[in-house]
């Protein structure tokens, strides 16, 4: 912290990335079985764990089962990039899956699509517009 500002030093202190995002679901079985239809890879736990974690880019989707009677309102979004949002939906959709919305260009720059998870999670999966056949753009 710097002496002068009070302020921290960038660099020093700033956030790097998210290491894992933990959710909380009423039936493991059901929710893993969910995430495994969008393609999240499996490392740890599965059906009948109490704690299970999916690999999410260089990042980590976690699960932990909690009790019928604790119950949760809505709590925000968490958004995932995708290399293809369209073809991300059309694999949704092909799971028999409801997104809230066919893919759309935001005016902040990203196309993107919204889904709720079994447990009312909801899901954004995105992409930079500009970003095509899996490559982006040197401008976004």
């Amino acid at each position: 912290m710097s002496e002068k500002t009070g302020a921290f030093e960038p660099g020093v202190t700033s956030i790097e990335q998210i290491s894992a995002l933990t959710l909380a679901t009423h039936d493991m079985a059901r929710a893993v079985n969910f995430y495994r239809s969008l393609g999240f890879t499996l490392r740890y736990g599965g059906e009948s764990a109490s704690f299970t974690s999916f690999r999410a880019g260089r990042s980590y989707l976690n699960l932990i089962a909690q009790p019928s009677e604790r119950q949760w309102r809505w709590w925000g979004r968490v958004i995932f990039y995708v290399r293809d949002v369209d073809l991300f939906y059309a694999r949704a959709v092909s799971q028999d899956l409801h997104p809230e919305n066919a893919p759309s260009d935001a005016p902040w720059g990203e196309r993107f699509f919204h889904l709720t998870d079994p447990d009312g999670h909801e899901l954004s999966f995105a992409m930079p517009l500009g970003r095509q056949n899996g490559t982006r753009d040197e401008h976004t």
